[in-house]
């Protein structure tokens, strides 16, 4: 567990806010999007207005001030200095959210930490580690982090003024419910930073879950006179059925707010081909894919970068389960074990599930057994925390399916990858963003040689297998590889191009939904 001991608030120097300015007038228009509780469908709304008012020809940026996710992608850039001489390794990099990463994506950017300058990595019910632009500022309990938010408010402001310095058009999107009035003293990502930067506000609403008109005339008595103001009109997400039934609900909500209907969006069922923002689209994913190969994914506690499971559910011949607490492992030809933000919690989660049985019974069976990021420390012998930097310090015993060892570091890890797997013959395309450094024997038996580089292990008998490299099943040339080295039916399916597609047609969805102009003269 993510230890809960008060700490200091840092001072501004600590912070090194010494560095950030006050944002300066910009050019680019901007429009934010608030939502009346989280999983409204704000990053994929937004997603798909970056594509379609790139495709438009304007010069779109995203930018989220605050996301809580451990869902994270590595950033083109970062805040620390490249090392100097010729000899010296790659430019830093940072990290933010996967939904931000996205977006800029459908916009045709390179993903940048002032998209989203201060990201919460969950590590315990009540504490998260704090990424403030690309950078960990530590494990911080909520209720510090509370008094630390104020302080950041310069960097996030300064970090809106970069990337609007640079566009036509900045479309920012709020974080979880925007009538969190009993935290409106620490906003940062909300209605704060809509008056502090200025931004015209569309709410989103969610019709999927009922409860749309509640929360729209809800939003309007909990907000202040000022934030009312904000507010330009709204828009009904997440829709099914007939409208002719609903729009009288419609008339209610603007007749007691005052806001007009801006648009009624309707489902839009490919949006699981896109990787989702957090674990709450978990909820909804039990079993799915094709028919043929299975592979079983515990959902742990803290899974982290879990879109590495994308590309195998998109694949025809690969049933996806994912398992839940509770549930045993059932009989599969392959056990993955995903990423997570807490590699000891939830090795002890997994043991009190009885996992660890239920994997030892599958590799009896003749089974596979995979492990991507903290997955594969978790199949070494021992996992190691001396500093307490994901929890309280001490050591784990691990599931002791690789002669490897694990000690998380304070040094995180963050870098892209592009290179040969020389074992398979195959391009490996991802990244790697992670705490911990691994020893031991079993690197002697890479999985992968990465340009000449060796890369995880692999045990003696081939059946466990693990490495440090999220993305990997995104490689088109390595996942039909590696399916067809399980027997499994290997598709023509390119991931990348499907992954484009899907954001193409969502802004054709958005473009059929919404008066695009009209949004757009909203903007200021």
């Amino acid at each position: 567990m993510t230890s809960e001991t008060t700490r200091p608030i840092p001072s501004l120097d600590d912070l090194d806010l010494s560095a950030f300015h006050e944002a300066r007038p910009r050019k680019a228009r901007a429009l934010m999007i608030q939502g009346t509780s989280s999983d409204v469908g704000k990053s994929l709304l937004v997603a798909g207005l970056c594509r379609a008012y790139a495709r438009r020809g304007l010069k779109v940026a995203p930018f989220k001030a605050q996301n809580m996710s451990n869902n994270a992608a590595v950033s083109a850039d970062s805040d620390l200095p490249p090392a100097p001489g010729p000899d010296a390794p790659p430019p830093p990099r940072g990290e933010i959210g996967r939904a931000q990463a996205l977006q800029a994506r459908a916009c045709g950017l390179p993903a940048s930490i002032h998209m989203n300058p201060v990201l919460l990595k969950p590590q315990s019910g009540v504490g998260s580690q704090v990424v403030l632009r690309g950078r960990p500022l530590g494990n911080w309990p909520a209720r510090e982090y509370h008094h630390l938010k104020p302080h950041l408010m310069p960097a996030v402001l300064d970090s809106f003024a970069r990337v609007a310095r640079d566009a036509d058009l900045v479309l920012v999107e709020g974080a979880g419910a925007a009538t969190e009035v009993h935290l409106r003293h620490c906003d940062i990502t909300n209605m704060k930073l809509a008056l502090e930067a200025d931004l015209p506000v569309v709410l989103l609403t969610d019709n999927d879950r009922g409860g749309a008109l509640a929360a729209v005339v809800g939003s309007w008595l909990l907000h202040d006179e000022a934030e009312r103001a904000r507010v330009k009109g709204y828009i009904v997400n997440k829709f099914r059925g007939h409208f002719s039934l609903y729009e009288p609900g419609c008339k209610v909500m603007t007749e007691h707010t005052g806001w007009p209907l801006l648009g009624v969006v309707p489902w839009f069922d490919a949006a699981a081909l896109l990787p989702a923002e957090d674990s709450l689209a978990l909820a909804r994913n039990l079993s799915e894919g094709g028919q043929g190969l299975r592979v079983a994914v515990p959902q742990l506690g803290r899974i982290a970068n879990f879109d590495d499971l994308d590309p195998l559910r998109a694949e025809p011949g690969v049933e996806l389960i994912l398992v839940r607490p509770g549930t045993p492992i059932p009989e599969a030809d392959v056990v993955l074990l995903p990423g997570s933000k807490t590699t000891r919690a939830d090795l002890e989660s997994l043991r009190a599930e009885g996992w660890d049985g239920d994997i030892r019974t599958h590799l009896r069976r003749g089974g596979r057994v995979v492990g991507i990021c903290a997955g594969f420390q978790m199949l070494g012998r021992l996992v190691r925390d001396p500093e307490g930097i994901e929890g309280e310090p001490g050591v784990t015993p691990g599931l002791g399916l690789l002669d490897i060892e694990t000690t998380i570091t304070p040094e995180k890890r963050l870098t892209e990858i592009c290179a040969q797997d020389s074992l398979s013959g195959t391009e490996v395309r991802g990244y790697e963003i992670h705490m911990g450094r691994s020893s031991g024997a079993g690197l002697t038996r890479p999985w992968l040689m990465l340009d000449g580089r060796p890369e995880g292990a692999i045990s003696a008998d081939g059946h466990v297998s693990g490495c440090y490299v999220h993305g990997l099943f995104g490689s088109d040339s390595f996942r039909r590889h590696w399916l067809s080295g399980l027997g499994a039916a290997v598709s023509g399916l390119d991931y990348e191009a499907q992954v484009e597609a899907t954001l193409d047609a969502l802004a054709d969805h958005v473009e059929a939904s919404l008066d695009l102009d009209a949004l757009l003269a909203l903007a200021q």
